[in-house]
């Protein structure tokens, strides 16, 4: 099976409207059809003399003086308010200005460590160091956002690698590490130099590997060895192929469980039933994030239920996977083969909610 790459963002577009107004007139004359007489002068009274006003003088106003920034070198300076997956406050001696982007964590998880490439669910509040104003927030959006640490500005990326599933980080980032180099954002009053805030409660993340509670197959199923990580298939000897999809469980996992609409981050393992020679792997590479609705039929029927953290095993029918087989693919795929595979669940996203 070859996970089609998925990714999906949010496009914003403002549309203005000028309005221009042109007047036109003219003025013509009407030709008579008899003389007018001459009329008789009427003398004009002289003027009657008016005291000249004076003038009332338009103050000046007094420019507002530009408070420079307090460096930022320390956190602590920060005050956070809030209960864990919360929104909260920050309170800080504004305007502050770090000359370079902080982190701390707040709240200690147990969880698995980010990656610079993990998926990350999150609840977030960011505030703008200038003002102390809060210029965005995940509670607006009703529930956790996902993003990918692969595409969001740089210091959010630096403060969240190597932090836990379960921490809460304060961070304060740069301007040159957030939105600088797009000449800031206007739209949120954020100005070129701005250091930002951000609090973030990292409610769940993209797994490491599969982790959780072993389950015992039943008999009769290819067997999986692990070595460091990495899956190996054996077929048994006189083990036919079944008829049916399987979808055996081998590690259960903890996380949320995939949904047929869901996008899901996963390493795999594909194995050709018949031989157990290896068609296709992730573990070298890395994982892989794919809709799960654009993937065989055996991948929709025999993951969804199952949970982040869980290790299955498919045995797919070749009705259930490419009964034609596929000639675009190396090595080709004739028609007609039963496939194995490793599944280990790393995250699952509602795929209209996914960006990054």
């Amino acid at each position: 099976m070859h996970v089609r790459s998925f990714r999906a963002g949010l496009a914003c577009v403002v549309a203005g409207l000028a309005l221009a107004v042109t007047g036109c007139g003219g003025t013509g004359a009407s030709p008579s059809a008899s003389p007018t007489p001459t009329p008789t002068p009427t003398p004009t009274a002289a003027p009657t003399a008016s005291e000249t006003p004076t003038p009332t003088p338009t103050p000046t106003p007094t420019p507002t003086p530009t408070i420079p920034p307090t460096p930022l070198t320390d956190l602590s300076a920060l005050t956070v308010t809030g209960d864990w997956n919360t929104e909260v406050d920050v309170k800080g001696a504004w305007p502050l200005q770090a000359e370079k982007t902080l982190d701390k964590v707040l709240i200690q998880g147990t969880g698995d460590v980010l990656t610079a490439t993990s998926w990350v669910l999150m609840q977030y509040c960011g505030f703008n160091a200038r003002t102390g104003a809060m210029f965005d927030t995940s509670y607006y959006y009703g529930s956790a956002v996902p993003l990918s640490l692969a595409g969001v500005i740089p210091g959010f990326t630096a403060s969240l690698t190597g932090k836990h599933i379960g921490d809460r980080v304060l961070m304060a980032i740069t301007g040159a590490d957030g939105y600088d180099s797009a000449g800031g954002q206007p739209s949120a009053d954020i100005q070129v130099g701005d250091t930002l805030i951000f609090v973030v409660d990292i409610i769940e993340g993209q797994r490491t590997g599969p982790s959780g509670q072993a389950v015992t197959p039943p008999a009769g199923l290819p067997t999986v060895t692990d070595a460091d990580g990495v899956p190996t298939v054996t077929i048994p000897d006189g083990t036919q192929a079944p008829g049916d999809l399987v979808a055996q469980t081998l590690i259960e996992g903890t996380g949320a469980a995939v949904a047929a609409a869901d996008a899901i981050t996963v390493n795999y393992a594909e194995v050709n039933f018949a031989d157990g020679q290896v068609l296709d792997s992730s573990y070298a590479t890395g994982p892989q994030t794919g809709l799960l609705g654009q993937m065989i039929a055996g991948w929709q029927q025999g993951l969804v239920g199952k949970t982040v953290g869980s290790r299955v095993l498919l045995v797919v029918p070749p009705a259930l996977a490419y009964p034609n087989g596929d000639m675009n693919i190396t090595p080709t795929m004739p028609p007609g083969l039963t496939l194995v595979y490793v599944v280990d669940i790393l995250f699952t996203q509602d795929a209209s909610q996914a960006t990054g």
